[in-house]
């Protein structure tokens, strides 16, 4: 009878949360580079290089791949024959462990879960608990999948329960575009089918635990009814030239990965849960013969890319920008950004929201006049780093704040990820500002053209807090100009009409 020791099974825990948030899975590289290399679209190649790049400096300095280091998930296959040597009980020994991970302090990582959800939403600060999920197997071993989830890519979750002749596909490429590209895309596609509501849902997560090989099984043909669906899938929800951020291309996704279980006879319950480009998971086994020994990736399966601005990249210097200069900016233009912004989410967008609704001054130091704001959350600083990995969050979230902070507070810029909703580039437009994006899943690379940072206001909000960074040659893309053109809306369009003329 195999014993595992509480001390092995909770240092395995932490060692692969660290492992995780620095380390991509080398079959996620590899696809990724090979999705890079054929790319036609320059703004979605160019979104790609980031991402690879940004990449291979977190797996070289250990430091993660994005600021969201996500909500932490563990899978356990517990044997019956295993016997345990603790004294903790195994969730409150996978929470030990994840504890131990998010605060270590040579990698520290962002602490993203909140309690009381519907109401105060207090953070737990060491990022627990975990999303547990065990099941007993046969055998002596303990066999342990641990995985990182954006909230990015989570809060772009679906289910619905389908007629039982309701058509599967069609459901998903209907599903797919509404997603918007808050997931962070190219990325996976994970859906689970069958069972209850519950059931599909978690399907539908263990699925983005298996390894991409689309292109293999593209290869030998399917042999299912599962591999016929998701090859079918793969090559449609390409073909919707959503691509890589959501600025129009070839690769929308990487792979589609499907898990069934039988189900009642009246129904037909489907769930997806997307994968970020953060794409962070790993699988060990204890035999009880000590804590799992995770051998690091081989750095020569990143391929070698630099980044080098082109001749038409604007250089913009936020200290002296005026409103009138940002009117000549156009949809789909590349810029460096230099000098100083404040930073701010969805805890602090709401604080300013209801201090203006009081009527009372927002605190020293926060003026938005003529200024861009950087929606992040910033993971903290090791070591001499001036802020930890510092990616865009999502801007869709800041909708409901946006048309206020521009009438009332002088804002004339934005910095995020992913789309703005309809009203928000119509607000855009009447204010004659600008939205810029940044590429999400390149966190550790943003980070390097932050020079400094400071404590503004509402420190007490943690990762939410207002701060000013001071950035040099920071990269964006100007995302909804003011006149409200947005290459959410342009990019995806033209692509997807390129692809449907190259399939037919």
């Amino acid at each position: 009878m195999t014993t595992i020791r509480q001390e092995d099974f909770i240092q395995s825990i932490a060692d692969a949360f660290q492992y995780i948030s620095y380390y991509h899975p080398a079959d996620y590289i590899k696809a990724l580079t090979k999705a890079w290399e054929k790319e036609a679209s320059p703004a979605a190649k160019d979104a790609m290089a980031q991402i690879l790049i940004n990449s291979r400096m977190c797996a070289e300095g250990h430091r993660p791949i994005c600021q969201d280091t996500g909500a932490a998930v563990v899978f356990l296959k517990i044997g019956m024959d295993v016997k345990w040597d603790s004294e903790l009980n195994i969730t409150d020994m996978v929470n030990e462990g994840v504890r131990r991970a998010y605060t270590q302090p040579d990698n520290k990582l962002r602490f993203s879960m909140v309690s009381d959800p519907a109401g105060e939403r207090k953070n737990t600060r060491d990022n627990t608990p975990a999303i547990i999920n065990m099941e007993l197997v046969d055998g002596d071993k303990v066999a342990i999948a641990v995985a990182a989830k954006g909230g990015g890519s989570e809060n772009k979750s679906k289910f619905t329960v389908l007629n039982p002749s309701s058509s599967i596909v069609d459901w998903v490429l209907s599903v797919v575009p509404t997603m918007g590209a808050g997931w962070c895309p190219p990325g996976i596609l994970g859906i689970g089918i069958g069972g209850t509501a519950d059931k599909a849902m978690l399907l539908a997560k263990e699925s983005l635990l298996d390894h991409i090989d689309i292109h293999e099984l593209k290869e030998r043909g399917a042999q299912n009814r599962v591999e016929e669906l998701r090859l079918e899938l793969f090559d449609k929800v390409n073909a919707l030239g959503i691509g890589a951020q959501g600025l129009g291309g070839l690769t929308t996704v990487l792979d589609v990965k499907i898990k069934d279980f039988p189900t009642h006879a009246a129904s037909l319950p489907v769930a997806l849960i997307p994968n970020c480009a953060a794409t962070r998971h790993l699988e060990f086994t204890l035999d009880g013969s000590g804590p799992a020994d995770l051998v690091p990736p081989n750095l020569n399966d990143w391929p070698e890319i630099t980044l080098e601005a082109s001749k038409n990249t604007r250089r913009v210097n936020l200290d002296t920008i005026t409103p009138e200069e940002i009117t000549t900016w156009k949809a789909g233009e590349q810029i460096l950004l230099s000098g100083k912004l404040l930073t701010g989410r969805d805890a602090a967008h709401k604080r300013i929201a209801d201090m203006l609704a009081k009527g009372e001054p927002l605190p020293d130091g926060v003026d938005f006049k003529n200024r861009f704001i950087y929606y992040v959350g910033p993971v903290d600083p090791v070591g001499n780093e001036v802020v930890g990995p510092a990616g865009p969050t999502t801007a869709t979230r800041m909708d409901q704040f946006t048309d206020m902070m521009l009438d009332q507070t002088g804002l004339i810029g934005m910095v995020g990820k992913a789309e703005r909703g309809q009203a928000t580039i119509d607000a855009i437009k009447q204010h004659k500002a600008v939205y810029l994006m940044a590429v999400g899943g390149a966190a550790y690379l943003v980070s390097k053209a932050i020079r400094s940072s400071r404590m503004v206001a509402f420190e007490e909000l943690g990762m939410e807090a207002i701060r000013e960074f001071e950035v040099e040659d920071m990269p964006v893309t100007v995302a909804v100009d003011s006149q409200g053109e947005s290459v959410h809306q342009t990019g995806p369009a033209k692509w997807k009409a390129m692809i449907g003329n190259i399939i037919s």
